[in-house]
């Protein structure tokens, strides 16, 4: 199957006006409305590691409490947590979900509260270097997303970061989820590995898949050394929920554990994901639309020629 060359675009939502996160982007608005009934239990997931989605988990859960909107950001990976680091709270967090499911705490007790985002809430599924014991099975996290729901104060979302793979923990990842946010990077490694996890999510029933292309240049874009956001999408056949630029604030972010929307004044990464975030909570979609460009000579061969062998 044949893809055209990569094309410069410009980004838009669905909708005919403009969204951001802010009042000044938002025509006054200074909270989005929220969609469905809740808690709203999205897992976010790629299956190729590296691509950036505990990144995109942690600012998610950071941008959802910054407008209010109570989240409990469970990370899934079983043996390499890693969320904890990204959002400033891996000195906290002493007890786990394993540690309830064993009857040795409540679940109010496992999670681990935000010092500076009230409404942001963590709870890690195990310890570093353990491992779940094998009676949990792949129920685990459906039975603490319904104990959720059951608590006095059910957040209005729960954001599961999934481990990367498709094994055992991907199915325990995905589970309880009614939503997904598939996030890839412009490459075709990361695009077959998400085009993989696309049909697995459909398969276990959950329709409502939206993707977040990560690490995007356009410097290269316009180069046609790298796809663009509307190839990726017409490729994964999926809504687009934001497009993340390459950004080197990235990095300093994670170091610092601080998630990246906190920044002020914001990044352009920073600010894609609360655009996304936005997008997430009234389960809207953005449109990428061709900019008309002068003519420039076709490249012969190259990575998108991968496709069409």
């Amino acid at each position: 199957m044949a893809f055209p060359p990569p094309r410069l675009l410009s980004l838009q939502p669905t909708s005919c006006a403009p969204r951001a996160v802010s009042a000044r982007h938002h025509g006054g608005r200074t909270a989005p409305e929220l969609s469905g009934p809740t808690p709203r239990v999205v897992v976010v997931t790629s299956g190729k590691g590296g691509v950036g989605k505990t990144t995109t988990t942690a600012n998610l859960a950071a941008s959802l409490a910054r407008l209010s909107l109570p989240v409990v950001a469970v990370d899934a990976d079983a043996g390499l947590r890693n969320l904890d680091l990204l959002l400033g709270l891996e000195n906290r967090v002493h007890l786990t979900a394993a540690d309830v499911l064993a009857g040795d705490c409540r679940l109010d007790q496992a999670l681990v509260r935000h010092r500076a985002l009230q409404d942001l809430q963590l709870l890690c599924l195990s310890k570093p270097r353990s491992k779940l014991p094998l009676a949990f099975g792949s129920k685990t996290l459906t039975w603490v997303a319904d104990a959720l729901r059951r608590s006095a104060n059910p957040p209005a979302f729960i954001l599961i970061d999934c481990p990367a793979g498709v094994d055992a923990g991907f199915v325990t990842a995905i589970a309880p989820a009614e939503e997904a946010v598939l996030v890839t990077t412009p490459d075709i490694t990361a695009l077959r590995d998400a085009d993989r996890v696309a049909g697995l999510l459909e398969c276990d029933g959950i329709k409502d898949i939206k993707i977040i292309v990560n690490r995007v240049r356009p410097d290269l874009v316009k180069g046609e050394d790298m796809m663009s956001a509307l190839d990726v999408q017409e490729m994964l056949g999926l809504p687009l929920l934001g497009v993340v630029p390459e950004d080197a604030e990235v990095i300093r972010s994670t170091n610092r554990g601080v998630p990246l929307v906190l920044n002020d004044p914001p990044t352009p990464a920073g600010l894609a994901l609360e655009q996304a975030t936005w997008r997430l909570v009234e389960r809207d979609a953005m449109t990428a639309v061709m900019v008309e460009e002068q003519e420039r000579p076709k490249k012969k061969g190259g990575f998108l020629s991968f496709f069409s062998r």
